[in-house]
């Protein structure tokens, strides 16, 4: 509360950019000692960690990834906010779903981050051997928190509330305690988008045949086409057909249902981000209203 009082203080705002800003070059360094990857500490960090799991959507944020990239291949010079894409997380031993995942981050990875079109403006990491250790690096640094699972299907956690706590804006759906999250920090310091838990159910009613979706959504077709061809793995193309094939036809995680949704909140993101101020007073209020957890 006593945080929310300054929240239009210059000087506390200074101070919170500050802090975040060299937990930001800290966690640079740490991925740069750890993977070769050199990350801007002026970009945009978009952390989603969590365990790998189809319900959690890593594959939305995967499918946004990609689309992203294309948009910058597509217009160089547009006006882009750079943006790094933060993924750890472990997956069941015996997951292939979740495995899958995995080295889909990372073949996405080796394509963008080595493209001297976007890598300035687009990098993705996925940090191995994911523990509180690493969490304790990566929360601090976080400006976007990615609590994207499908509606109806997150558990209560709270690695939503920690990304929070340490000043990070969360881009979620209404679940879990994402709802708790919004009806504290306010509707505006919070990226909603998606079906609501009701929403999912109906369209799982009508089946998982994402077709017409996709159809209205060249972004998506052109996602998943390079996904599904072999664009991320020149070596075998045919390594991600699977995924490209539950996408198009067996969207049970509703993440082809979501993905418009998610890329127009992602872009209102960027925005936001472009009004320095206005993002760190919203990350204050975002630390200050944690408390009722």
């Amino acid at each position: 509360a006593l945080l929310a009082e300054h929240v239009d203080d210059a000087a506390t705002i200074e101070r919170l950019a500050a802090v975040k800003r060299a937990n930001k070059i800290a966690l640079s360094r740490f991925v740069y000692e750890k993977t070769g990857a050199p990350l801007d500490p002026n970009a945009l960090f978009d952390v989603h960690i969590k365990r790998i799991h189809e319900y959690k959507r890593q594959l939305l944020n995967l499918l946004d990834t990609v689309a992203r990239y294309q948009a910058i291949r597509a217009a160089p010079d547009g006006a882009w906010v750079p943006r790094v894409k933060i993924f750890a997380g472990k997956a069941a031993s015996g997951y292939i779903k979740a495995k899958m995942i995995i080295k889909l981050a990372n073949d996405i990875a080796a394509v963008i981050n080595r493209d001297p079109v976007t890598r300035d403006l687009l990098r993705l990491v996925f940090l191995p051997n994911y523990n509180v250790s690493l969490a304790e690096m990566i929360i601090p640094a976080a400006d976007l928190s990615e609590q994207i699972s499908t509606a109806g299907m997150e558990a209560s956690g709270t690695g939503n509330m920690k990304l929070a706590l340490n000043g990070a804006i969360t881009i979620g759906t209404l679940d879990g305690a994402n709802i708790e999250i919004r009806d504290h920090v306010g509707a505006e310091n919070i990226a909603i988008f998606g079906m609501e838990a009701g929403d999912v159910m109906i369209r799982r009613k009508q089946g998982l045949d994402a077709s017409d979706v996709i159809l209205n959504s060249p972004k998506l077709q052109r996602a998943i086409n390079a996904i599904g061809t072999g664009e991320f793995s020149p070596g075998d193309p045919g390594r991600f057909e699977s995924i490209a094939h539950a996408l198009r036809y067996l969207d049970h995680y509703m993440v082809s249902a979501d993905f418009d949704s998610y890329y127009d909140a992602q872009r209102s993101v960027d925005a936001r981000w472009q009004v320095a101020p206005a993002w760190t007073r919203a990350s204050i209020l975002n630390v200050a209203r944690m408390a009722w957890f």
